[in-house]
């Protein structure tokens, strides 16, 4: 083969390359479409989250700087799409007190959410004397002496999105559920448990 016929074959293979190489990022443009078509039709709303009520069994300062909240919560998740389904693949719940993380993360078991269904959990959340900021012990005297007390009951995991037979990548959850609980006036921050009936709307942010 003359070294013209070699050029000629080497420019054949590269515009071979080059076809094949545009057919490919085609294709793969068309299927980003489609996905991206389906999604903005479908258009999915996040999970609605409601903290149905808290059980408090502890919840005082048991040393100096030193916090025991020990309680129960029922939360309810409704999937609002009637298209869409839920991937609940890990979801870890705590307790906070102005803005400080009292109990240890209880994780919730992965679960799926069909179109429209409701998933109801109900957790224990522990933290015995979990050590806290300074500033919390007196705050928290105030606030029992007051007779109210704010917590949030969080939620931080991953959520997929599945459409017939496609499922999405991972998605960031956090849920923030505000639990007012009024306490009694004889109320120490320890003794027989207190059920409170709550019906909290929850923020979410996927």
């Amino acid at each position: 083969m003359t070294e013209k016929e070699c050029e000629h074959h080497h420019d054949e293979d590269e515009k071979m390359r080059k076809r094949i190489g545009a057919v490919v990022l085609g294709f793969l443009a068309a299927v980003l479409f489609v996905v991206f078509l389906v999604w903005a039709i479908l258009h999915p709303h996040g999970p609605r989250f409601v903290l149905q009520d808290a059980t408090i069994y502890a919840f005082n300062i048991s040393q100096p700087n030193f916090l025991t909240s020990n309680l129960q919560v029922t939360l309810s998740s409704r999937n609002p799409n009637d298209k869409i389904g839920i991937f609940y693949d890990r979801l870890d719940i705590y307790a906070s007190y102005r803005n400080q993380q009292v109990t240890l993360a209880t994780l919730l078991p992965a679960t799926y959410q069909g179109h429209l269904d409701v998933t109801v959990w109900s957790p224990f959340l522990y933290g015995t004397t979990v050590p806290v900021a300074p500033y919390l012990s007196p705050a928290l005297s105030q606030d029992l002496t007051a007779g109210m007390v704010l917590l949030n009951i969080k939620i931080d995991g991953w959520v997929r999105w599945k459409v017939g037979t496609w499922i999405s990548g991972r998605y960031r959850l956090h849920v923030n559920c505000p639990a007012y609980i009024t306490l009694a006036e004889h109320f120490s921050g320890e003794g027989p448990a207190v059920k409170y009936q709550l019906v909290q709307r929850c923020a979410v942010d996927v």
